[in-house]
């Protein structure tokens, strides 16, 4: 038997997985929230397995994570089925991976073994670092970007905007994109269950300013949003001054039989 730690984005689909893996004699980690994992990475499994089928980009990201912290470098990175197009991308960022199909994967698991010289990808910011902070949030051309609570000098901080883009102090409906800056921890969990809100209709950034200058960081901003139903899934440097995490609505769990 081997400790699986499953990553997989929609949590119905992978009951089935973690079933069939049961039934194949291992034991399976699995969980909505990646906080979880990232909080509990010393604890580490025999093998991760990483869906591809949904959000391969996510999950290609998760693996360069994977290899980028050196305690779970050493832990044999197992991909199953996607997009072939898709799936050519991530080998050509984690060669060294194991890629296989779900009917295959049981044995696969079976002969992980861990990689004696694992390649340590660029990280995400590295390799996006020539893009503008607007390509990074997601703007795009003719966008509304609301904004909630921004510094006076915000226009600086995200730089210039795709042709047609605007920014909207007021947050209307039609922002397709809303940047949430933070000041203070107790104004932000005031504020949570509002915004939560926000994400059922836009991409929610919430913003900080780096180094903890307002007593506030990463997991902090994580851990209160979590409790509202947010998870996040993807992070971006704005600028030397402001950094932040993009949240989504988690989605229920299936009712366990």
């Amino acid at each position: 038997m081997r400790r699986v730690r499953l990553i997989h984005w929609k949590a119905k689909e992978a009951a089935s997985l973690i079933k069939e893996l049961k039934a194949a004699g291992h034991s399976v980690d699995y969980s909505e929230d990646l906080g979880t994992y990232w909080r509990g990475r010393r604890d580490l499994p025999d093998v991760f397995v990483i869906d591809l089928t949904r959000l391969p980009t996510h999950g290609r990201e998760v693996a360069v994570a994977l290899r980028g912290y050196k305690p779970s470098r050493h832990v044999p990175i197992i991909f199953v089925d996607g997009d072939v197009a898709k799936v050519d991308g991530v080998k050509r960022i984690i060669p060294d991976a194991i890629y296989t199909s779900r009917e295959k994967l049981p044995k696969a698991i079976d002969r992980a073994k861990p990689p004696s010289a694992p390649l340590v990808p660029s990280q995400m910011m590295d390799r996006y670092a020539g893009r503008t902070a607007a390509q990074k949030l997601g703007i795009g051309k003719e966008m509304a970007v609301a904004v909630v609570d921004p510094p006076v000098d915000y226009p600086k901080v995200v730089g210039a905007l795709p042709e047609g883009a605007w920014f909207d102090e007021d947050g209307g409906a039609g922002c397709k994109v809303t940047l949430w800056f933070l000041h203070n921890y107790g104004a932000f969990e005031a504020s949570l269950p509002g915004m939560r809100q926000v994400a059922q209709r836009s991409r929610l950034w919430i913003l900080w300013r780096k180094g903890k200058l307002d007593g506030i960081d990463g997991n902090m901003v994580r851990e209160g949003a979590n409790q509202v139903g947010l998870v996040d899934y993807k992070v971006c440097s704005v600028n030397e001054n402001w950094t932040g995490l993009v949240f989504a609505l988690k989605k229920a769990q299936p009712k366990q039989r």
